[in-house]
């Protein structure tokens, strides 16, 4: 397995508040890799650090061989320009059309131009079955298809990286189990390696390949691993009762 994301020893703060000390973690190539914890654990708060938005109090965060926050400000940019983002509201511009929201990011950074850029905003909606939309607006659509529109656009420069928070937050379980499906579908037709925040145990399961739990009491990573492996093989209680929504027992995860 290749690593292409490493965090070294990193610890996060506001001001002098610590919300999580001495992360360390792996994400390979073609993980779907998903950041657990209950709520106020910090788990949006490292997506930022990862995603060049929050730069850490201690520690590294490593694209490869290059520390992220030691990087000049081209070399950073350049690593993000891999990275395709899909925040929990979807943030779509409200002002323009689906095909403008996608557009923008080709606009400003694949030198494609005109008829090119339409025709590769079609193709990124055809894969997120919102194929014929290219005319709508974001507030005529469903939550579900805000959230496939915002994924077309996450994924409309080809990113090596994909970075989701909370993408099943508000769908209702079918919504959220085709999102699951259509993840699984574009991590392997780009060759991408998925980050995700979530506290969704069914979609953890469903396609999570490999974790890290954060704690909000300890203020530190209580496990690292598949979902499945930390369910079946874990010594600490908290991270069993959060994969059995309270249950406390081991077996089947209670989705």
């Amino acid at each position: 397995m290749t690593r292409v994301l490493t965090v070294e020893n990193l610890t996060m703060a506001y001001g002098k508040r610590l919300l999580q000390r001495e992360l360390n973690f792996t994400v390979n190539q073609g993980d779907i890799f998903v950041i657990m914890g209950g709520s106020g654990c910090g788990k949006s708060t490292l997506l930022r650090h990862l995603i060049g938005l929050k730069q850490p109090a201690a520690g590294r965060v490593l694209y490869g061989g290059i520390d992220f926050w030691q990087a000049g400000a081209e070399q950073r940019s350049r690593i993000l320009r891999r990275a395709g983002i899909l925040y929990q509201s979807g943030a779509l511009w409200s002002g323009m059309t689906l095909e403008e929201n996608i557009a923008l990011p080709l606009q400003q950074y694949s030198g494609q131009k005109g008829t090119s850029i339409r025709e590769i905003v079609a193709f990124k909606l055809a894969l997120v079955g919102l194929s014929g939309f290219e005319h709508y607006y974001p507030a005529e659509l469903s939550g579900g298809m805000r959230k496939r529109a915002a994924l077309a656009r996450a994924i409309a420069l080809d990113p090596e990286f994909l970075f989701f928070d909370e993408p099943s937050a508000g769908l209702d379980p079918i919504s959220a189990k085709n999102l699951d499906q259509l993840i699984l579908e574009i991590r392997d037709s780009l060759g991408a390696t998925v980050i995700i925040v979530s506290h969704e145990l069914a979609s953890i399961f469903a396609i999570g390949t490999n974790a890290v739990f954060l704690d909000s009491e300890a203020k530190t990573m209580l496990a690292a691993g598949a979902p499945e492996q930390l369910l079946a093989e874990s010594a600490d209680q908290r991270v069993i009762d959060f994969l059995t929504r309270g249950k406390g027992t081991r077996g089947a995860p209670t989705l």
